[in-house]
């Protein structure tokens, strides 16, 4: 379509089309309101503005609601008058290595003998490893503790953990080893399961693969079988995401990568 034919479909004028912006660079700004909403969980964009306002940034409250809400820095939380302590607010940055932000989840299954287990199901988003698979008739807070340093203890502490607003996952004690590990805790906003897509896509393909194909006797016959199924999953399965590359393969050749890399001086 010629920009004759658009101008008129758009009923705008040609100065409107060739004309170039003249609005200022507001990276700054954007950077100093998500400090401030990182460094204040609690704030609002009003408040924020307040803050803008006493050191000096000439804004009004409107341009700080639209820059607040471009971020995403609104948040809704489920648990009451407690605060977070490793809480992270806005969207998840994008990893960039190996085991440096994880999805965790759960997912339901029953026995042969009709008994309802779950399985705690943990993934790196930069590499689509599963560094572990647990399940148990039921889960805790502790028990969550517990399953994380085991798979910390493989692969090192991840520097964030996106996650929904289970019970297991608000409770004290994962938000106090959190804390304690330096780990920040990315909760998804309630109803939004596509904002944790990564793992709710491996738990598709978990129960496609293997809940759904095997029969479980024992909650030990569910370890093992799930274990084993994990280790081929890292070690045989090829991701099409991955450029037909085994989660564990791809991992290798980003590493390989990054170390043939000159240094930037």
């Amino acid at each position: 379509m010629s920009v004759r034919k658009a101008i008129e479909l758009g009923q705008f004028s040609h100065g409107g089309w060739y004309a170039k912006s003249q609005a200022r660079d507001q990276s700054a700004l954007r950077l100093r309101i998500r400090e401030i909403a990182h460094a204040r969980p609690r704030f609002g964009y009003q408040r924020i503005h307040v803050m803008l306002r006493r050191e000096g940034w000439k804004v009004n409250r409107k341009r700080v609601y639209r820059w607040y809400r471009f971020e995403g820095l609104q948040i809704r939380m489920r648990v009451r008058r407690r605060k977070h302590m490793s809480l992270h607010r806005g969207p998840v940055p994008q990893a960039r290595r190996t085991h440096e932000r994880w999805s965790m989840d759960f997912v339901h299954d029953q026995l042969f003998g009709g008994r309802a287990f779950r399985v705690l199901t943990i993934v790196d988003q930069f590499s689509r490893q599963t560094p572990l698979l647990e399940p148990r008739f039921s889960f805790g807070g502790r028990d969550v503790v517990a399953a994380l340093d085991r798979a910390i203890e493989r692969t090192g502490t991840p520097v964030s953990i996106t996650i929904d607003h289970g019970t297991e996952f608000t409770s004290k004690v994962l938000e106090e080893w959190a804390y304690r590990r330096g780990v920040k805790l990315d909760f998804i906003h309630p109803g939004k399961p596509t904002e944790n897509g990564l793992i709710e896509s491996f738990n598709g393909r978990l129960r496609d693969e293997c809940l759904n194909v095997m029969q479980f006797e024992s909650i030990e016959d569910a370890i093992e079988k799930t274990e084993a199924w994990r280790i081929d999953y890292n070690d045989q399965r090829p991701h099409s995401s991955l450029g037909h590359l085994t989660p564990n393969e791809y991992a290798q050749k980003r590493q390989e990568k990054r170390t043939s890399e000159p240094a930037v001086l």
